[in-house]
């Protein structure tokens, strides 16, 4: 634990190891300073009862996909600097595929009847971005910056926290208002501009239709008001979330095939690489050897049913 002001931003996280396997309440004991004088105990009833049994629904209904996730970042960030020969990546991996088998609806053997329910089917997720992230792959940063990171990631809030391992991605086009996009590489198109929230960089990424138009200076001229105005929106959004943010996020603007790019395609998810069959009109493709989420996923399934 450690000492909180009122003002606090931090959201503290305590890990149970089940060690019994025992059912009925479990009580939580919190002690706090007074005028620096004087210590109080308070004994407080969580909201849900420790239940171990077969069906584990109670377990399910209260399960937070973004606050196991923040746990999970923070927990193997703790391991990899305080246990040697630490493999982050293999214990994160156990570790997912125990709650898949354990809480997974399937039958055995059978990969294809996996499935999850909903509080649970977005959490695999988090884990294949957690796999990729600045706090498991430190091997581009230096010390320091690793342990920056890993100071931010336990003094935010879970939704900072959520961000700073799957970052949002937000798609702006002529054809629709701007919307979510999937954290692919299929989200890249030539004739969008995508901005992306990592927590500590924000990237406005032009496509290569729209970066020569504006390289072109059709934006200054009447009668393309609608294009100005299309470059203008992500940065007025990310101008939004800086103003909210402390420490300030670098601002990375760049273009598809541009070498600050690769702040944004080191984030996606790699469904198109080199190896493909197909390069998709407009889009791109990534120079990796890592495996797409879909890859992972169907590992995952096929472990999980064994």
């Amino acid at each position: 634990m450690k000492n909180l002001s009122p003002k606090s931003i931090s959201d503290l996280i305590l890990l149970i190891c089940i060690v019994f396997l025992s059912a009925g309440p479990i009580e939580l004991g919190y002690m706090w300073e007074k005028n620096r004088s004087e210590d109080i105990m308070n004994i407080v009833p969580p909201s849900l009862d420790l239940v171990v049994k077969d069906d584990h629904m109670d377990l399910i209904a209260g399960f937070d996909q973004e606050a196991a996730a923040v746990a999970m970042a923070r927990l193997v960030s703790f391991k990899m600097e305080n246990e040697a020969e630490f493999d982050p990546i293999r214990w994160l991996d156990k570790a997912l595929i125990h709650i898949c088998a354990r809480f997974g609806d399937y039958q055995k053997d059978s990969p294809s009847s996996f499935s999850l329910s909903t509080r649970l089917s977005i959490f695999p997720q988090f884990m294949f971005h957690l796999r990729r992230s600045q706090f498991v792959q430190v091997f581009n940063n230096s010390p320091d910056e690793t342990a920056y990171f890993r100071v931010i990631l336990n003094r935010e809030n879970v939704a900072n926290s959520a961000v700073m391992i799957q970052p949002s991605l937000i798609s702006y086009s002529f054809h629709s208002v701007p919307e979510p996009a999937f954290l692919d590489v299929a989200a890249i198109a030539a004739d969008r501009i995508l901005l992306l929230d990592s927590y500590f960089t924000i990237v406005i990424f032009h496509g290569a239709t729209i970066a020569q138009w504006r390289k072109a200076g059709y934006h200054n001229q009447p009668e393309h008001q609608a294009f100005a105005q299309l470059l203008q929106a992500p940065h007025d959004d990310a101008d939004e979330i800086i103003k909210e943010r402390f420490p300030v996020p670098r601002l990375v603007i760049c273009d598809q095939h541009g070498s600050q790019a690769r702040f944004l395609l080191a984030k996606l998810n790699p469904s198109a690489t080199y190896n493909s069959d197909s390069r998709p009109p407009g889009g791109d493709v990534l120079f990796t050897d890592d495996v797409s989420f879909e890859v992972f996923l169907d590992h995952l399934q096929r472990l999980a049913v064994q």
